[in-house]
């Protein structure tokens, strides 16, 4: 009886993500183009027609405040401009994560975990 609670346990516990951590998922997903530092020299940045921009200076380019929502609309694929190359996917078509509820100004949205994180690794690298 004893093997079954523990067999089950094991089951279960097989089920349970890892924690994502913003840095990881930056590395694995944006590093090879945006550079492990963000600053746009990733060894995938030498064959793209544009280049990856600065990731350190988002702050900077927008008057000193980054501009969370923006940001996570962009990475996801919602929003985006003209001048971004064709060579950033969009990667709200794939799997994100489980969802968790952001509240701004007492509105709750639910936000993919991995997007959340990778956004908010990217606010804590601006210089």
């Amino acid at each position: 009886m004893r093997y079954w609670i523990v067999l089950a346990a094991l089951g279960l516990g097989a089920c349970v993500e890892e924690p994502i951590d913003g840095r990881t998922a930056y590395l694995e997903n944006c590093a090879s183009c945006h550079g492990a530092s963000g600053m746009g020299d990733g060894p995938a940045a030498r064959g793209l027609a544009v280049v990856p921009p600065d990731l350190t200076q988002i702050a900077a380019r927008n008057e000193g405040v980054f501009p969370r929502n923006q940001v996570m609309s962009t990475i996801d694929g919602l929003d985006r401009g003209t001048h971004f190359s064709a060579a950033m996917p969009e990667f709200g078509a794939g799997d994100l994560g489980e969802t968790v509820i952001v509240e701004d100004q007492g509105l709750g949205t639910p936000v993919p975990m991995k997007l959340l994180v990778l956004t908010e690794y990217l606010e804590s690298i601006q210089q």
